[in-house]
């Protein structure tokens, strides 16, 4: 799933009856069947382990959609930490993620095939009556036409092809009528006014009342939308043509794809991630696999499989020669420009881009998706998730990790093609850490930040239609499956169309397009499926021979010889100029600026200003080397003007019901003891009096050795805490008076201090934006004695329960939560025009803003919700001289690979605007939980795992 949202679930069932099958009529997909050997020392996971680890996933499914149900439908989505549904316009706006909320109960259409894959027959009915029942499509909101067309169009189509095959099986769905394709059929149509662009590319939002550009459907201005939102709708529009026999839908889809093929670039073969639905004009021309592209380049392989064109392969075929020559750097896959595709258009990779290993597994070409996959793999056993993006040197770059399932689809591909038991291992630790990390009492919550393991009041749909898919049946084997498998290929949503329609209302003619635009080597496409001794050669330990080299590529080790060295060094020349090393008072090196193309130039305050001009430079390849110097520039700087940021921190609590299950993204101070060079702070909590804590407290006794909480306001941060340490609390929590504010909209808040020497503040000191201060407010009311943990970052339950009186299906056995501290952050490396501006200075920036006439707090800007394009880029950066003769042994910019490993990490940030509802004649009531009603289902939860612990599940 690309950049609007959700994840990249796709895929394709391994055939069984043969190490290599054709499939869907004339498409010969190369896949590798599972092996019967396995590599030394990984014996093969026993048929009771396997079984015991599926029933695991069949209750984690029955507590993430029980819990929506219960609490949250007909929501479209689950807040899983507040135990009420998410409404469109009556929740603070997150930007373009909401887009995919539509009122159409997404989480429940989104399941309807998951159901049935984990034979819920009796449930699947029951959801495809409330659907029929309940959903209405008429609704009067924006909604995003990619999301609504891989969830709702394709889980409305998912669920109707696996109604008809429970229908003619006898025993269920007998009264069914294809009412689910009806619905299909009539979405189909409200999305058709998004193709009324003269490009015939869709328009990327669409109002499901009132269509395209009238006034009252309040969208249509757009001019840009994203690769994969105009190539990802093949599927399930042609699959809606095949079904239907109106073929206007998969005309319409095909003529996207034609025109995204005709504008790719020439001599690299690559797409940008961002084009003008007008004039077919490239707005980013960075290129990669990740966000904003990936379910492209899935689809154009997997519509060869489902419609049997020739020309889809071709298309793939050429796409993926570029993607391996340029793009992969194994087992890296970063961004390039599509006009220079040797130069890197960034230094992060994001976690959209996990789904590509198992693409390559479908292709047939599995020894970089193994090493992908390990790469991805060892990222994830340091942070327990897969961080929504990281460096190059395995730094997260953005914390969060919003339950996507990626990693565990390659995961399931890849033990079906090589049957290596080590991926059953994989999955076991996905399901561990699920339970472990992210399960809440309603329901399982996104990650804010995974280095603190602090939540987000957030469960997409996807998760429930592709994570707990790919998952059980990673475990299952054939007779599990109350259907063949093999008979359906995967959506990008995981959602199930039969093979059958390859054959099925054919009126479509299958002109080869591909020609019409290039001159094709036929050398290049695999027309036959390759020999399996070329590809998986027999070897038992050929998948860890390849895995080997990358076990420790994260934790023990920067990575080397990653980057690529352009031409060798042309023939033995002199390795560029680096940033870290420049010096301006240095010969040679301006010297070298000439050449690049980029001036020097000195201002009156004795700083210098930094300007490129491409068409100067003495070669092509020194203008690359230029670009190059200006973006690593650019970084350094960066990074240089967000040293004083700190990172979030977690508050825990710990107490009784809640065990350290709840916890809580919190706002550093930039005084008091620091929590990451010091033992957490752990105690009940009291509120103080006056709670403003402006002046002497009156309740001394009651915040004596305990954590006080404190409200924002009236006086400065400084001047609270010191209140409260000499009343002889041993930590405080600034709770915000703004109502409603939340971590999950806001940017991080850091308490800055009174502007003297607050040297004397001795105790911690952290800040909680008003929803998650409720939490623990509310906690108060109903249990006197509540108590906290204040720390770096979330503690492993185990630790935190030693020594108590605890049932054992509290505490798991994982690993600790501990990891190496990660100090700082690091902004996104933007892409570069070709003519670029830095100004670089020593000079701290005053991050500190006037947050109220009483106090300051130190908040970093919120980033944007994708990577700059050249046009949007002004770079200003400051070097002093002092800078420019810095040691040249420490590592300050995010490419060196020389240097010492450090965690320098990024945190995104999100709007805080709130979105109206424009339909105030529908009714949706928010189901928000007391505390005694969570506790209750707190207590239910706790007796499934009790149940699981005597089945010995």
């Amino acid at each position: 799933m690309s950049e609007a949202g959700g994840g990249p679930g796709w895929g394709f069932p391994v055939p069984q009856r043969a190490p290599w099958s054709l499939v869907a009529a004339t498409a010969a997909l190369c896949l590798v069947s599972a092996t019967s050997v396995w590599p030394a020392g990984a014996a093969p996971m026993s048929r009771e382990e396997r079984q015991k680890l599926g029933n695991q996933v069949l209750e984690m499914f029955d507590h993430a959609y029980g819990n929506y149900m219960e609490h949250a439908y007909p929501a479209d989505e689950l807040m899983p930490l507040t135990c009420r549904g998410r409404v469109r316009g009556q929740e603070p706006s997150r930007g373009d993620v909401d887009d995919a909320l539509g009122k159409f109960s997404l989480t429940l259409i989104d399941s309807l095939d998951t159901l049935v894959v984990l034979n819920k027959t009796k449930e699947f009915e029951d959801a495809v009556r409330k659907v029929l029942r309940d959903v209405n499509l008429d609704n009067d909101v924006v909604v995003s036409v990619f999301e609504t067309n891989i969830r709702v169009l394709g889980g409305l189509l998912g669920g109707h092809s696996l109604a008809i095959m429970l229908k003619e099986k006898g025993e269920y769905m007998q009264w069914y009528n294809d009412e689910l394709l009806q619905m299909a059929k009539q979405l189909g149509y409200k999305l058709l006014p998004a193709f009324n662009t003269t490009s015939g590319l869709p328009y990327p939002r669409i109002n499901l009342k009132f269509g395209i550009r009238k006034p009252e459907a309040r969208t249509g201005t757009e001019t840009d939308t994203c690769t994969a939102c105009a190539g990802t709708l093949i599927l399930e529009f042609a699959a809606l043509s095949r079904f239907t026999g109106a073929t206007i839908f998969e005309e319409y889809a095909r003529k996207a794809l034609d025109f995204l093929w005709e504008k790719r670039q020439r001599s690299s073969n690559l797409v940008g991630v961002t084009i003008n639905i007008h004039t077919g004009d490239w707005v980013r021309k960075d290129s990669g696999v990740g966000a904003g592209i990936d379910s492209y380049y899935e689809y154009l392989l997997k519509a060869y499989v489902l419609l049997g064109d020739d020309s889809f392969l071709e298309r793939f075929n050429t796409h993926y020669d570029a993607i391996m020559r340029y793009i992969s750097q194994p087992p890296l896959l970063l961004d390039v420009h599509i006009h220079k595709p040797m130069l890197n258009a960034r230094t992060w990779m994001d976690a959209l881009l996990a789904f590509f290993p198992g693409l390559q597994v479908l292709k047939g070409d599995i020894r970089p998706a193994i090493e992908t996959h390990e790469m991805l793999y060892q990222v994830i056993k340091k942070h327990n998730f897969l961080p929504e993006a990281f460096t190059i040197d395995f730094r997260v770059h953005w914390a969060q990790h919003p339950l996507r399932p990626e990693f565990a689809e390659s995961t399931y591909f890849l033990y079906k093609a090589t049957g290596d038991p080590y991926y059953l291992e994989v999955g076991k630790t996905l399901i561990e850490n699920l339970n472990k990390y992210a399960r809440v009492p309603c329901g399982f919550a996104a990650m804010k930040d995974v280095r603190t393991g602090s939540h987000e009041d957030r469960m997409d749909s996807f998760f429930l239609a592709e994570m707990f898919k790919y998952l059980y049946l990673l475990f299952a084997d054939k007779e599990d499956i109350i259907f063949d498998i093999e008979d359906y290929i995967f959506t990008t949503e995981a959602h199930l169309l039969p093979l059958w329609l390859s054959t099925t209302n054919q009126s479509i003619p299958k002109k080869n397009t591909t020609s019409e635009y290039t001159e094709l080597d036929d050398s290049n496409f695999d027309w036959t499926c390759p020999n399996t001794q070329i590809l998986f050669p027999n070897d038992p330990l050929y998948a860890q021979s390849i895995r080997e080299p990358l076990k420790n590529v994260v934790d023990k080790s920067c990575p080397r010889g990653i980057i690529r060295v352009e031409e060798s060094f042309r023939s033995g020349a002199k390795p560029p100029l680096r940033a870290r090393d420049f010096m301006a008072t240095n010969p040679e090196h301006l010297e070298i600026l000439k050449k690049m193309g980029v001036s020097l130039i000195h201002l009156k305050d004795g700083r210098v200003q930094l300007v490129q001009h491409a068409i100067q430079a003495a070669s092509s390849i020194d203008a690359e080397d230029g670009l190059r110097f200006m973006q690593e520039m650019i970084e350094l700087s960066s990074q240089q003007q967000k040293e004083q940021q700190l990172p979030p921190r977690a508050v825990q609590i710990v107490s009784h019901p809640f065990f350290g299950r709840v916890v809580l993204t919190a706002g550093p101070a930039q005084f008091g003891l620091d929590l990451s060079k010091h033992k957490e702070t752990r105690g009940f909590v009291a509120s103080s009096k006056p709670y403003n804590g402006c002046s002497e407290l009156t309740n001394p006794e009651a915040v004596m050795g305990k954590i006080a909480l404190i409200q924002r306001g009236q006086c400065m941060f400084a001047e609270k805490a010191r209140n409260i340490q000499n009343a002889g609390a041993i930590g405080g929590i600034v709770i915000d008076d703004n109502e409603g504010s939340s971590s999950d909209t806001a940017p991080l808040f850091q308490m800055a201090g009174d502007g003297k020497d607050t040297d004397d503040i001795k105790i911690p000191m952290l800040f909680l934006f008003s929803k998650e201060g409720s939490i623990i407010l509310d906690a108060i009311r109903e249990y006197e004695d509540v108590e906290v943990l204040l720390s770096d970052k979330a503690k492993d339950r185990a630790a935190i329960l030693k020594g108590k009186m605890i049932p054992n299906y509290i505490i798991n056995s994982n690993p600790e939560m501990e990891s190496e501290e990660q100090p700082s952050s690091e902004n996104d490396p933007p892409n570069q025009s070709a003519e670029q501006i830095i100004t670089s200075s020593s000079q701290d920036p005053d991050l500190a803003e006037q947050a109220a006439p009483e106090e300051r707090a130190l908040s970093p800007p919120p980033e944007p919700a994708g990577a700059p394009s050249p046009a949007e880029m002004d770079n200003a950066a400051n070097i002093s001289p002092s800078e420019q003769n810095s040691d040249p042994t420490e590592n300050h910019e995010s490419t060196s690979l020389g240097g010492e490993c450090t965690d320098l990490d990024d945190q995104p940030q999100e709007p805080s605007e709130t979105e109206e509802d424009s339909n105030p004649n529908v009714s949706w009531g928010q189901k928000a939980q007391p505390i005694d009603s969570i506790l209750a289902d707190w207590n239910e939860d706790i007796e499934a795992f009790e149940m699981m612990e005597k089945d010995e599940l």
